[in-house]
């Protein structure tokens, strides 16, 4: 995971269900930039996940995208709006009961997770925030619990993160989540 260090502090952008790395940085105190100009087409709004079962996407790789709304100019991250106008939540839900449903831990996780793909959160970055907070919880073993603040700076110094790093090609967090539960902590 690619991040700047600012004031001896780790700086990452946001991202939506993020690989294990980006958690292990949060875990160690890392903050979310929310300042940055929005990239499109970036882990920022988009994950991997390994499909599982059997049939023609079995053992592939797919891509979950959260659509945003469209912008004229560009725009900070911070500002970026989680469009509804598909039925995006269903789809990634069905994605992930169909790839994980027969994991050890889904069971246990799943209700923490799925009130995420309910309701409509109006920013990118409050989704992001959400989602991050209940998987960290789940990771130390602490749920039912108040959602847990995800530290931000806005103290941007120019920082940029490009879709070039090894990191961002890393499957989602979720997969060692329902895999190996709280004992993920330890694989970080």
């Amino acid at each position: 995971m690619e991040s700047n260090r600012q004031s001896g502090v780790e700086v990452v952008p946001t991202a939506y269900l993020g690989p294990a790395s980006y958690y292990k940085l949060l875990r160690e105190g890392a903050q979310v930039e929310v300042m940055e100009s929005y990239e499109k087409q970036t882990f920022r709004n988009r994950c991997l996940i390994m499909a599982k079962g059997e049939g023609r996407m079995a053992n592939e790789v797919v891509r979950l995208t959260v659509p945003v709304k469209k912008s004229e100019h560009k725009q900070l991250t911070r500002d970026v709006e989680v469009s509804y106008q598909t039925r995006w939540q269903h789809q990634h839900w069905m994605a992930l009961v169909s790839s994980y449903e027969h994991t050890p831990f889904f069971q246990y996780y799943a209700d923490y997770l799925r009130p995420w793909y309910e309701r409509e959160t109006k920013w990118l970055v409050d989704l992001n925030d959400g989602l991050s907070s209940v998987i960290l919880d789940l990771m130390d073993n602490q749920y039912p619990r108040a959602q847990r603040a995800i530290p931000h700076t806005t103290d941007w110094s120019g920082q940029t993160w490009t879709d070039r790093h090894p990191w961002q090609q890393e499957r989602s967090i979720l997969e060692l989540l329902f895999e190996y539960g709280n004992e993920t902590i330890a694989m970080l």
